[in-house]
């Protein structure tokens, strides 16, 4: 899906000007639409022509859509592995997946996609032409694109600006962010709320987690926007209290994977930027289009953290105890990931003189397929473009891969070494 949308974004009809497009930014930008991301190096609204849009446009749907899919059956298939399911662990979910439930998933995913991006595009498009200067065709295609954007999580704006153009019209962002979190939860859980509706002590233990895990991130990301941008004149600042309120939501839920930003990134306080480097790392749920190390898994290291504190010989959540093998995959996934992130941001520090603060943002951003960007993109070098890419890569199917792999390729060890423990501390 990369090579080919680097290809048909090569084309001189993609662009505005009707100039075939340099390799390395058609590849940047079917990079980071396929892995549903939004990170870009030319201005969507203004660079690309309406073939061009209308390309990036299927990649991130076409994305989002087979990734979702294979997310969820691999993530249900490995149970234990991934979507912290297992017999013979907790003794309350099935192990594998067999052909009836492949095309239960599958026919949830297709219902769920056609349905939500269709209510938001009627929502935003009637609103676009009742209360803004757009024709009935401009209203149209900007409520489509961003209801597919917000869908898959893409990020995209065919608005050079993003949403900041909206950032007092809750009729306008609210659907977005809606759309966003539908989708961050991951079709596991939304598998469990079709079979089990509201019935929490039915839900599995990895539905319990992600969306107590997603609120309270959402709490954190909003508390924290409000009250460390409340006087900063360059974004809540010169607002009244409704439009605080609303921005804040909005950007609680954006650092989670999505990417849209109805305010000025780049002029957040340090400390904004602190609290969003962890919702984008952490990102969202399992098996969906969001990003980051998944919520489950920084559920999973807290546990073991506070089982310590408390020691208590097993972790767990819930009333239900984690497996060895989880807690492994867990420290395995974070510590790839951390490693990754910090190599990264090394290389583009040596690279590039822009502040280390951005490139670590930027970094984080591209790895957990989020999107935001402080405004530094467009300003990397070609090596820096390539490493983002190669990030936006890893970031979108490196997570999923590992966890799979290692739930998958379990294998039975035939001896152990004498044990032996070094000093801790």
């Amino acid at each position: 899906m990369i090579a080919l949308g680097t290809l048909l974004l090569s084309l001189p009809i993609a662009t505005a000007d009707g100039t075939p497009t340099p390799i390395l930014t058609a590849l940047f930008t079917s990079t980071s639409a396929v892995a549903v991301t939004g990170l870009i190096v030319v201005d969507t609204a203004t660079y690309w022509s309406p073939f061009g849009q209308g390309v990036i446009l299927l990649l991130f749907q076409i994305g989002g859509f087979g990734i979702m899919t294979a997310a969820t059956l691999f993530g249900l298939m490995a149970g234990r592995g991934f979507g912290l399911r297992d017999r013979m662990a907790t003794q309350v979910e099935r192990s594998r997946l067999d052909v009836g439930d492949a095309r239960s998933v599958l026919k949830l995913v297709l219902v769920i996609t056609l349905v939500v991006e269709a209510i938001v595009a009627v929502i935003l498009t009637a609103r676009l032409y009742v209360a803004y200067d757009h024709t009935f065709g401009e209203a149209l295609w900007h409520g489509v694109f961003h209801s597919v954007s917000a869908f898959n999580n893409a990020g995209f704006s065919s608005y050079s600006d993003s949403v900041m153009g909206y950032q007092t019209d809750a009729v306008v962002l609210v659907p977005i962010m809606i759309a966003v979190i539908i989708t961050a939860l991951g079709f596991p859980v939304m598998q469990d709320l079709r079979e089990h509706r509201l019935t929490w002590g039915r839900w599995s233990l990895h539905s319990k987690i992600t969306v107590a895990g997603t609120g309270i991130l959402l709490a954190i990301g909003f508390a924290s926007v409000l009250a460390m941008e409340w006087n900063n004149p360059d974004t809540l600042g010169p607002m009244g209290l409704g439009s605080k309120l609303l921005n804040s939501a909005f950007h609680s839920v954006m650092p989670r994977t999505a990417g849209f930003n109805s305010l000025d990134v780049g002029s957040f306080e340090d400390e904004t930027l602190m609290t969003n480097y962890l919702l984008m790392f952490i990102g969202g749920g399992s098996a969906g289009t969001a990003g980051g190390i998944k919520i489950t898994t920084f559920a999973v290291l807290v546990a073991i953290v506070l089982s310590e504190i408390a020691r208590r010989r097993d972790a767990g959540l819930f009333g239900r105890r984690f497996g060895h093998a989880i807690e492994r995959q867990a420290l395995t996934v974070v510590s790839l990931a951390g490693a990754l992130i910090f190599s990264a941001t090394a290389f583009l520090s040596m690279t590039t003189p822009l502040p280390f603060e951005d490139l670590l943002f930027e970094a984080i951003s591209a790895f957990s397929t989020v999107g935001l960007s402080t405004g530094v993109t467009g300003e990397l070098p070609p090596s820096g473009q390539l490493v983002i890419i190669a990030l936006m890569f890893i970031g979108r199917v490196g997570t999923i891969t590992v966890a799979t792999a290692l739930a998958l390729g379990a294998a039975p060890q035939k001896f152990r070494y004498p044990e032996e423990n070094p000093i801790v501390g």
